[in-house]
């Protein structure tokens, strides 16, 4: 159940292309993390560009982005969050054209007894489908 959050220095990017940036990131986390569509959640965060700073100087000429990923810990291989990462640029930069020196990408890994939704953890959502599953 990743939470992705996408903060974009431009506060006037426009509906298609923010839709855009949040199915391809839910693609990825599908496709490369093996997460389930259903719980996969996107929020676009779109901050003002003079609030954007790369090596201590304004982003002025690029947009700037960074991607923050929280999923549950020991869920994914080096080799898939490695793909996820490179994938993940190549749609921003795909997506929001040129970027600036650096836009990161951050995989959180959150242990299962401290990440849930819906007011159940990650443990207690493994240990009901054990149960439940033949």
């Amino acid at each position: 159940m990743p939470f992705i959050r996408a903060t974009i220095s431009n506060p006037q990017l426009d509906r298609a292309t923010q839709e855009a940036l949040a199915k391809g990131l839910t693609d990825l986390a599908v496709a490369t993390l093996n997460k389930p569509l259903e719980r996969t959640t996107v929020h676009v965060n779109l901050v003002a560009a003079d609030r954007y700073y790369v090596g201590g100087e304004p982003v002025s000429e690029a947009t700037g982005a960074h991607v923050e990923v929280s999923i549950t810990m020991g869920t994914n291989s080096a080799d898939e969050k490695a793909r996820f990462i490179s994938q993940t640029y190549e749609l921003l930069s795909s997506t929001l054209g040129l970027l600036p020196p650096v836009a990161g990408v951050a995989l959180y890994e959150m242990h299962p007894e401290s990440y849930g939704y819906n007011g159940v953890t990650q443990l207690d959502f493994r240990r009901q489908q054990s149960r439940t599953t033949p």
